[in-house]
């Protein structure tokens, strides 16, 4: 007898389960149900449409009913929502949401994909206007665009700095729209640490957008939008709201059949993505997860975890053994000319987990620096104490980024260390990269921080050792150091230190840097053999010090710890 297959919902989860369901049983009946009008789009690329860089929203479709039923002899009933789960009887009840039809199937065994839903609180006064949109599928995207080109949308507001936000927030900038960016909290894009992500705040605001951090949104009005910022109100112009503030597992019908839903607001479900039913599976963004590195249950709406967990669920279902070995959390973003990327733990996560870290923090050249196209890349690495196993890693750069965090994703999900990383061998050209890759060269930062080589202090300290007098010593060039430098530090260039070691006092700390930190790592290691044990080495340098100071001086009006920033 034949099985007989309920999949309720599309996309990455749904789709996927469908795909794969149909390879290992070529008899199964397989019968998928969505609401809305395509089962399978690029959710990923729907900021891209608003741009004009995906010109025709149709090629967000990625396939349609009739090439499901004809390539996979699987049926696809759009616009058919399912409204209840009796699990006992093995029955769900159907709606057509353009009829009103209504009509029952049964299931040897169902998928749960209904992904996860805009979060949308009542509590913001206007939330509802015709003028505010969210962004979730091929429908939402294309009336937004029809809104802004109808209403000729010159002002938007974009509300929530994570990755579809800040993507709205670049294609509609794009699209000739000024932008205001707001975000609760201090700082867009929550998977990277405070340090790395202000290099995406000054781009951001490099091109135009108007970045409104620690600023929560309170009320919609007709054209302006109100956001609090402490006790300051701040009323800006916008003829066009899009929420982007995160996003909520749908569990309604997992819940109303009796499913647990687990400490996340998942569903619950085991490594073969069964749930508390043995016949009913759930898989994507309204599924439970586990995250691997703090070895909890954690979610992580990507369509990346979403597939694997849909080939875990089809595989067992079909009576394969099935390996879902969670999620360490690996993604990437382009925002106008940086690429970022991270996997794993931030700095600030893994502290607030209790796991003992440390991190090396690197801005190396992407590629031979003789290269027309050779720019830096900031590369923060993250790695436990006293072991070296690497934690996490976050890149950003105009260069490949990406590349870089993928090559720690794969180690990190091996249990690799800094020793593992730093012998990694990596392709090279002087086009694509050095012949000791940023990567490598990270890795040897943090062996010599984890094996006390040397000391240093973060970027985040640098305005407070400035403010409060202390020894810097910049090892520049004096070109460079006349070209910016940090206030009250003192030029002592690596070519002239062996003549100048006298003027280092010995009795006070020393704080060192260079441009990135490499000349600077040298002085500390010639002072050190020659008897200096005060030093410290300023993590990631003057074009860190720039980076981090950047945003905070041109936001707050601060006064400038140094006289000129420098980003080359």
């Amino acid at each position: 007898m034949h099985k007989k297959i309920l999949i309720v919902g599309g996309v990455a989860g749904g789709a996927s389960a469908a795909a794969r369901l149909r390879r290992l049983d070529s008899e199964a009946e397989i019968i998928m149900f969505e609401r809305g009008e395509h089962v399978s789009f690029s959710n990923c690329a729907l900021p891209y449409h608003l741009s004009g860089t995906v010109a025709d929203s149709r090629s967000l479709v990625l396939m349609t009913p009739e090439r499901f039923l004809r390539q996979h002899e699987i049926q696809v009933r759009v616009h058919c929502e399912v409204t209840s789960v009796s699990p006992k009887e093995k029955l769900v009840a159907v709606r057509n949401v353009i009829t009103g039809e209504t009509y029952s199937e049964t299931y040897d065994k169902l998928v749960l994909s209904p992904g996860a839903n805009p979060v949308l609180p009542e509590s913001i006064r206007g939330i509802h206007r015709p003028h505010v949109f969210s962004v979730r599928n091929v429908a939402d995207i294309t009336g937004l665009k029809a809104y802004m080109e109808a209403h000729k949308v010159k002002k938007a507001a974009v509300i929530g700095g994570g990755f579809i936000g800040v993507e709205i927030a670049e294609n509609l900038t794009a699209a000739g729209v000024s932008v205001v960016l707001a975000e609760a909290a201090p700082q867009i894009m929550a998977p990277f640490d405070y340090d790395m992500v202000q290099t995406l705040h000054k781009e951001m605001m490099d091109h135009g957008v108007s970045l409104q951090l620690s600023s929560s949104l309170s009320e919609i009005r007709e054209h302006t939008i109100l956001l609090k910022q402490g006790e300051r109100e701040l009323e800006l112009e916008a003829e066009l709201v899009v929420m982007a503030i995160g996003v909520r597992p749908e569990v309604t019908l997992a819940r109303e059949a009796g499913l647990v839903i687990g400490i996340t607001g998942g569903i619950q479900v085991n490594h073969n993505g069964q749930t508390s039913d043995p016949d009913i599976y759930a898989v994507g963004d309204a599924a439970e997860s586990f995250h691997r590195l703090l070895a909890k249950p954690g979610r992580l709406a990507l369509a990346g975890p979403a597939q694997k967990q849909a080939r875990a669920a089809a595989d067992h279902i079909c009576g394969r053994s099935a390996r879902n070995s969670g999620f360490i959390g690996s993604s990437c973003v382009r925002i106008f000319n940086q690429n970022a990327a991270c996997t794993g733990l931030s700095e600030q996560a893994a502290r607030a987990a209790g796991i003992p870290c440390g991190f090396a923090l690197v801005y190396p050249p992407d590629k031979v620096s003789l290269m027309p196209d050779s720019h830096y890349m900031g590369l923060k690495l993250v790695f436990e104490l006293p072991t070296g196993r690497l934690l996490g890693a976050q890149a950003i750069g105009q260069g490949s980024a990406d590349k870089r965090i993928d090559v720690i994703a794969s180690l990190i999900s091996m249990g690799g260390t800094l020793e593992d990383l730093k012998d990694v061998e990596l392709c090279y050209s002087p086009v694509f990269g050095t012949a000791r890759d940023v990567v490598n060269q990270a890795a040897l930062v943090g062996l010599n921080i984890l094996e006390a080589r040397f000391r240093q202090v973060p970027v985040s300290q640098v305005r407070q050792l400035v403010e409060s007098g202390a020894y810097i010593v910049d090892v520049r060039e004096p070109g460079e150091y006349a070209a910016g430098h940090l206030l009250g530090s003192v030029n002592i260039p690596l070519s002239q230190l062996k003549e100048r070691m006298g003027e280092i006092p010995k009795d006070i700390p020393v704080y060192l840097h260079c441009r990135t930190g490499q000349r600077s790592y040298y002085a500390i290691c010639r002072l050190q053999g020659r008897g200096w044990t005060n030093l410290f080495n300023i993590s990631g340098s003057f074009l860190g010090v720039s980076l981090y100071e950047y945003f905070n001086d041109k936001s707050q009006g601060r006064t400038p710890v140094l006289t000129a920033y420098q980003f080359n």
